[in-house]
């Protein structure tokens, strides 16, 4: 699917053809697709590349000025999937007149940036709409982020009486979320570090600031996916060994009331047997061995009370 806005009276409107200044945007491209834009003097290569899930964060310019910047950004797959959070790439092609953006998946981004509501925000200046790209994508990591960590705290709540191993696994799905938001931030770091170096940004004061401000919230994401991402496996083993020794509490009790309701049937086995026993032959013996049998069971469960046992 291709989207044509461009920034008109301040204001994003969507065209039906591609002007100067526009913003193409390309969500899923089918490959008529990718020849239109082929046509547009894009290198094909720059347009297959963001569209491969595995394609690492980097830059990429062509000898005719053409750039391409691929970053890895925060993906929502839903809370029923073995990995709710992933990152997938996200292309951005520059070229003298227009700005293009790729990706495979729709995305809470790119749907930010075409809503229109985000200040200063304008087609024709290609260096800032980068900029503010890269901005969303760190400040949308730090609000998964806070999810994930919002969630890992209900998960707490119910594993601290749980036997069971569903709400571990749970667990284990954010953490792998989290392996995938710490190795994209780091590779997004690096791309960012490549891109002060170029001197691209450095034509207006306040571009620089916002490159700035864009490393240092890049920068804040990875140290909180890094603590959230240490807490959770510290969280896990601990968590890991209260179901186990819940269980083992569950089968404590479970022996304990094996052994007391055993009393009775040692008891009455001895009047089962072919032996001579005192008081076999009267008429309370049924009640004698009774009397017994709760007598020990009484004795065993004030034993097994004062161990903790019960």
């Amino acid at each position: 699917m291709i989207t044509i806005y461009r920034t008109i009276d301040n204001r994003l409107e969507t065209l039906n053809e591609v002007v100067d200044g526009a913003w193409i945007n390309v969500i899923d491209p089918t490959s008529d697709e990718i020849e239109q834009l082929s046509f547009l003097g894009i290198p094909q290569d720059f347009i297959t590349y963001p569209l491969d899930l595995d394609e690492r964060a980097r830059t990429e310019r062509e000898d005719d000025g053409t750039l391409l910047i691929i970053i890895r950004i925060p993906f929502y797959q839903g809370q029923k999937v073995d990995v709710p959070y992933i990152t997938i790439p996200l292309g951005v092609i520059v070229t003298q007149n227009l700005v293009i953006t790729i990706c495979r998946r729709q995305n809470d981004i790119i749907q930010d940036l075409a809503s229109g509501r985000i200040r200063g925000f304008s087609t024709a200046k290609r260096n800032r709409f980068i900029l503010r790209l890269l901005l969303s994508t760190a400040t949308r990591f730090l609000t998964y982020l806070r999810e994930i960590n919002r969630t890992v705290e209900a998960l707490e709540d119910s594993i601290q009486v749980s036997q069971q191993n569903k709400d571990m696994f749970e667990l284990l799905k954010y953490q792998k979320s989290l392996v995938y938001f710490a190795t994209a931030l780091k590779t997004n770091e690096l791309m960012l570090e490549r891109l002060r170096r170029s001197q691209i940004f450095h034509q207006y004061p306040d571009d620089e600031d916002l490159l700035e401000d864009v490393i240092t919230e890049n920068q804040q994401a990875i140290e909180m996916v890094n603590i959230s991402a240490n807490i959770l496996t510290s969280m896990a083993d601990a968590f890991a060994s209260i179901i186990s020794n819940n269980l083992n509490v569950v089968m404590k009790f479970l022996a304990s009331i094996t052994i007391v309701m055993s009393i009775p049937t040692i008891v009455t086995s001895f009047y089962g047997m072919n032996v001579a026993l005192p008081f076999q032959n009267t008429s309370w013996a049924p009640a004698f061995v009774v009397l017994v049998s709760v007598f020990l069971m009484a004795l065993v469960i004030m034993v097994f009370s004062r161990r903790n046992w019960f």
